[in-house]
């Protein structure tokens, strides 16, 4: 009978560590499939990335107001702002914005940009072709550097009965600093 309860402690022991081994396995697996979840569906706001340069075209009648938002983590020493607060843009058709950021300090500063997309609904139709946030950005002192944005919303927006009636969507960046050990320009 002994033999029978080690060896059912055994398999419990053994069932426990792949149980372990799983969790581990997931945890480090959750944040690349939430953040494939959330660019096929625009969950939570995050926006498309265009595969190619081209937008579907203007759709005659229907627009909307992008209104845009920029700015840095506390302690970072960047000014970081759009040049236009807020553009009708046709729906469908390549548009363009410009953010402005500048190094206040005397180091070379490297920082990465988050963004966000409200109302979450038109995130998966929000559409960036290219992006200052696709890459990261260093600052010399003093440096100030004009940041373009090209991007288009979806027509299917139009088709979708929690998304047709938007009228703005607020596109909000957030500059993050890159670890310092690699803020050496």
């Amino acid at each position: 009978m002994a033999g029978t309860l080690a060896d059912r402690n055994r398999k419990v022991g053994l069932m426990a560590v792949a149980m372990v081994a799983a969790m581990v396995a997931l945890g480090f697996a959750s944040v690349p499939i939430y953040r494939m979840f959330c660019q096929v569906t625009g969950f939570n706001g995050t926006t498309q990335k265009a595969e190619g340069a081209k937008a579907p075209g203007a759709v005659v009648g229907k627009l909307v107001n992008v209104r845009f938002d920029g700015n840095v983590k506390p302690g970072m020493p960047w000014k970081f702002a759009p040049e236009e607060h807020v553009q009708r843009v046709a729906v469908g058709a390549r548009d363009m914005a410009f953010f402005n950021a500048t190094n206040t300090s005397d180091k070379p500063v490297k920082g990465t940009a988050t963004f966000n997309v409200t109302p979450s609904q038109a995130g998966q139709y929000f559409t960036k072709i290219q992006c200052f946030c696709f890459t990261e950005q260093v600052l010399q002192p003093g440096e100030t550097m004009r940041m373009p944005v090209i991007f288009y919303v979806d027509p299917k927006i139009l088709n979708d009965p929690d998304a047709k009636n938007i009228n703005e969507i607020t596109l909000s960046y957030t500059f993050f600093p890159v670890d310092s050990a690699g803020n050496d320009g």
